[in-house]
């Protein structure tokens, strides 16, 4: 299997800063308790067919849709930026969704620190940030080091679903993974319960085509 190795020293997000508007703040300290992430996730909890953790959620309309689509999962929604982890939640309430967790952290981190072996059936890769400058590339989230990471943390037969609107990440994808012994990247259709919302409405309107792969590991 990839070896993890340290994690890097640079982000793969760029970290927004500004003060939180009060809607934000008391949604975050109601909300957050309600939907905490297990400190340790060394297997599925009791009760769960699949657990599935999210990078960079956004606004959350993935994840609620998803939570909403698969009543029998867990999905923990994981981002950076306050603001949209606290819409999420919200809109998390108002469905009555139960099977969801959130937590503000780097997801780098969080694999690393959090996940044990095996853990995870799925991670989900939504519109990140392409970092399209030349400069910049090593910020993106999809590299050698957190291909080793996943293939640690997910369960035989897991999967990473990776969308983008960017035709520069897609290549970038499929050549990085390629270079890795045991994993395997293809096309797939886009999934039906995924809403079109954020990035993916933006490069729609802007006649960027969308793309959605899938990325196994098998096992060197």
């Amino acid at each position: 299997m990839s070896r993890v190795t340290n994690p890097p020293p640079v982000r793969t997000f760029h970290a927004r800063r500004g003060r939180l508007s009060q809607l934000t703040t008391a949604r975050l300290d109601a909300l957050l308790p309600r939907y905490a992430v297990s400190p340790r996730l060394t297997c599925r909890p009791l009760g769960v067919e699949r657990l599935v953790v999210e990078i960079g959620c956004g606004h959350g309309g993935a994840a609620v849709a998803y939570a909403l689509a698969h009543p029998s999962h867990l999905l923990i929604a994981l981002d950076v930026h306050p603001p949209g982890v606290a819409r999420m939640l919200a809109a998390a309430v108002d469905a009555g969704v139960a099977n969801l967790a959130a937590e503000l952290c780097d997801a780098v981190e969080f694999l690393d620190q959090r996940v044990g072996p095996g853990a995870l059936d799925a991670v989900h890769l939504f519109f990140p940030d392409p970092w399209l400058k030349a400069r910049h590339h090593r910020r993106r989230f999809v590299s050698r080091h957190t291909l080793g990471l996943l293939a640690s943390r997910l369960a035989p037969g897991g999967e990473v679903l990776v969308a983008t609107d960017q035709f520069p990440y897609a290549a970038h994808v499929r050549q990085v993974v390629a270079g890795e012994p045991g994993w395997v990247c293809e096309p797939v259709d886009r999934p039906a319960w995924r809403p079109v919302t954020g990035f993916e409405a933006k490069g729609i309107a802007a006649g960027r085509a969308i793309t959605d792969l899938r990325l196994r590991y098998f096992g060197e």
